[in-house]
């Protein structure tokens, strides 16, 4: 649907006794399938035994209730759902990742994307190391287990391995006896984890998917924290904390996290809602009516209309029974994609002056379209309005942006962008506003790079998403 994807979301529960562990891995994930639909997979522990189902796919449809029953109960159990921003989308760079190493076996979840993974596994290549997968992750844990023949416990091979991996990675890490939460230094992507009833914890990339299992919600991890999941309770280890500045990826709550999630105190819906009453005063406009696409433009559109006040109307509806990942009959076109998946409703915009309320203009594509489906509904003029900065740079740190050739703002001034969609006016938000789009005390600085060119990290040598199947490629059939 020419939107940007994030590149997954991660799970973990830990339990003091044996229980359908599975169950509840798979309702965490359902929370967070809007973070990936590529893959999903889940493993389970029991007493040291795990169990594993990956596949591509939607959740409800690569976990059915005889996949997760085959997968037994445990005391813990780690899921993925994964878009992939390196690696291609196929069923071997599925997560979590299994790794059995001379110290027993380790399962791994992974949320966002290394800067120095292509200098990482050209190392590890040359000391032996076999690759399985295309993706960052498989690095990521060839370096805790290469750290955990010398550690004492995982915790502190995972301890050490993060002096060497530099970008954005929220971790699910699963032992036979602990279950491991940890977030880079700049806490680029987020992780939360709770309180079960029965005195378990779990831990997940969003809020929303603890409320799915029962879970309350005890706090964020902190950038740079570990937290240890055992039969001792919780532990937290702090030796990576406050060595930089919190780089939270401000897209989470603009367009990524789902709207009842809170993400370093600040609730998605609240931001959203400022976002369009910055978008209001920023570009006023005479109109009749706002309208929202849906999802993450609906927030914005409200906080736009009562700011403005003008009326907030629903003006297109969308199907629920069609995923991201669908797949259209025959020849059918980009163009019959947006119809089959959005409809105006002619009611609320004929012969009107009306709003549209947007989370992005990437390509330019997607939104033409809906421009259009307005128009042929009967808008009689149409000024959109965009709860984002225009995208100016690419994105390293897990957001499927690797490249300026296809950002249209890159290429086009505002004017000609508005042209271009068929608006009739087009405002954008600013990076000034986009960075007071929450009151976080918990984070006092965002990465807005995407839109800024501020960068938190230096930039990597290699950044293609398919940096690594390129590299295969180019090796002759000989080698």
């Amino acid at each position: 649907m020419g939107k940007l994807h994030e590149e997954c979301g991660v799970f973990g529960i830990y339990s003091s006794a044996a229980r359908d562990v599975a169950a509840m891995a798979y309702y965490g994930l359902f929370a967070l399938q809007h973070r990936g639909q590529e893959s999903c997979g889940i493993v389970v522990n029991d007493d040291g035994v795990f169990t594993a189902f990956r596949d591509t796919g939607l959740v409800e449809d690569v976990f059915t209730p005889e996949t997760v029953r085959a997968l037994g109960e445990g005391s813990m159990a780690v899921g993925h759902c994964r878009y992939g921003t390196t690696g291609s989308s196929d069923r071997n760079n599925a997560q979590p990742l299994l790794v059995n190493h001379i110290k027993g076996k380790m399962a791994l979840a992974h949320n966002g994307n290394l800067i120095n993974s292509a200098e990482l596994r050209e190392e590890l290549e040359l000391e032996g190391s076999i690759f399985h997968t295309t993706t960052d992750s498989e690095v990521i844990s060839y370096i805790i287990t290469k750290e955990r023949i010398g550690a004492a416990s995982i915790e502190e091979a995972l301890n050490r391995a993060m002096l060497r991996l530099k970008g954005a990675y929220s971790l699910v890490v699963m032992s036979p006896t602990k279950l491991i939460a940890a977030r880079d230094a700049r806490g680029f992507r987020p992780l939360c984890y709770g309180r079960m009833p029965d005195g378990g914890y779990a831990v997940a990339s969003e809020s929303c998917a603890l409320a799915a299992v029962g879970a309350v919600m005890t706090r964020d991890v902190r950038p740079g924290e570990i937290m240890v999941f055992d039969k001792n309770g919780v532990r937290s280890i702090t030796e990576h904390c406050d060595k930089r500045d919190c780089s939270l990826c401000v897209f989470e709550y603009i367009y990524f996290a789902r709207p009842d999630s809170v993400i370093e105190g600040s609730s998605v819906h609240n931001a959203r809602l400022r976002a369009g009453s910055f978008l209001a005063l920023e570009h006023p406009v005479q109109a009749d009516v706002v309208v929202g696409v849906p999802d993450s433009g609906i927030d914005a559109a409200i906080g736009f209309a009562r700011q403005s006040g003008i009326p907030y109307g629903i003006g297109l509806i969308k199907n629920r029974y069609i995923g991201r990942t669908f797949i259209s009959p025959g020849q059918r076109t980009r163009e019959d994609k947006v119809r089959i998946k959005l409809n105006p409703v002619a009611a609320t915009v004929r012969d009107k002056r009306v709003v549209l309320i947007d989370d992005s203009i990437v390509r330019g594509t997607t939104c033409a379209r809906i421009v259009g489906l307005l128009r042929e509904a009967g808008a009689r003029e149409i000024h959109l309005r965009i709860s984002a900065p225009p995208f100016l740079n690419p994105c390293y740190y897990g957001t499927d942006i690797d490249s300026r050739d296809t950002l249209i703002a890159c290429h086009h001034s505002v004017a000609e962008i508005a042209e271009i969609v068929g608006a009739d006016s087009l405002g954008y938000l600013s990076v000034e506003n986009v960075g007071k789009l929450t009151d976080n005390f918990f984070c006092k600085s965002y990465c807005t790079a995407c839109f800024s060119g501020r960068y938190p990290t230096e930039l990597p040598k290699k950044a293609n998403k398919n940096r690594f199947e390129q590299k295969l490629s180019e090796r002759s059939p000989g080698e």
